[in-house]
């Protein structure tokens, strides 16, 4: 998830507020303290978000001119999230802020717009693909159960054999209190997210056939057993070409590069900020993209 898209969904508020202040300041709130008006509340969001807010509604222009998302590319992205992430999906919109899944396609929009603007620089070789190609392991969904020590493994084991149905067993025994409310579920694990799993956890997952059901498997954390629910087989290199070129080009992408390229499409939009408590909000931001 990419921290930089989080401050998009409040920047439609301040552009309201901009239109409105066009025909004077009218009164948001009354009280019998005192009232507030348009301007002050469009100074107060304008201190405290103004310069985030500019920065991406003016990105939002620029580039949707030239670099178009259909809603099945916005979709498929979703989605992937949504498979990745698994039953962790809405726990994880309300981490990062998100309300909703609507909120989170408006601001992953303009991210992609970004990403098609940012990719054109970018090369690669016929042999990073080939070489992206052969440590590519097809997409699995699992889930698992951990517990402390081999004996409590086995009895777990054991139950499943007899035909315990895993989410229950999970449930009951799993360490890994996140995933063991759903089941053990740890959503889709691939090539992008296999890394932030132990070694010997992914060595076992990818070995297993679908449905099948692992032995106990010793990690840094303790016995797992794993079930893989769902797996992908391996497309020729000529099916997966076109992706895996996203995919190499993409990894490359760096916050010096987006930076780079969204001055260079300011500058070709000839793009002038006339607010002076805004003038720096479209310089680059070193924390900006690929967080």
């Amino acid at each position: 998830m990419k921290k930089w898209i989080l401050a998009l969904s409040l920047a439609g508020g301040v552009l309201v507020l901009g239109a409105c202040n066009q025909g004077g300041s009218k009164t948001v709130v009354e009280s019998k303290a005192g009232n507030v008006t348009q301007d002050e509340l469009y100074n107060s969001m304008k201190e405290k978000i103004g310069d985030q807010a500019l920065q991406q509604l003016v990105y939002e222009k620029v580039l949707s001119k030239k670099y178009k998302v259909t809603d099945k590319e916005l979709n498929d992205k979703i989605n992937q999230l949504k498979s990745d992430l698994g039953a962790n999906f809405e726990t994880t919109l309300a981490q990062y802020g998100y309300k909703s899944e609507d909120d989170l396609k408006k601001t992953m929009k303009l991210g992609m717009m970004q990403e098609k603007a940012a990719l054109k620089d970018v090369k690669v070789t016929d042999k990073e693909l080939k070489d992206y190609y052969d440590s590519y392991t097809p997409d699995i969904k699992a889930r698992h159960i951990l517990v402390k020590d081999e004996a409590t493994a086995n009895e777990v084991k054991k139950k499943l054999d007899e035909g315990a149905k895993f989410e229950d067993v999970a449930k009951e025994y799993s360490t890994d209190t996140a995933s063991a409310q759903n089941g053990g579920d740890l959503g889709t694990i691939n090539n992008t997210n296999k890394a932030q799993y132990d070694a010997d956890f992914i060595k076992a997952a990818f070995a297993l056939k679908a449905k099948e059901i692992s032995a106990p498997v010793k990690t840094q954390f303790g016995y797992h057993i794993i079930q893989v629910t769902e797996k992908q087989e391996k497309k020729p290199f000529a099916d997966m070409k076109k992706d895996i070129e996203y995919q190499v080009k993409s990894s490359k992408l760096k916050t010096e590069d987006i930076n780079k390229v969204m001055q260079r499409e300011l500058k070709a939009a000839d793009v002038k900020v006339s607010d002076k408590d805004l003038k720096d909000a479209l310089k680059p931001q070193t924390s900006a993209a690929q967080q």
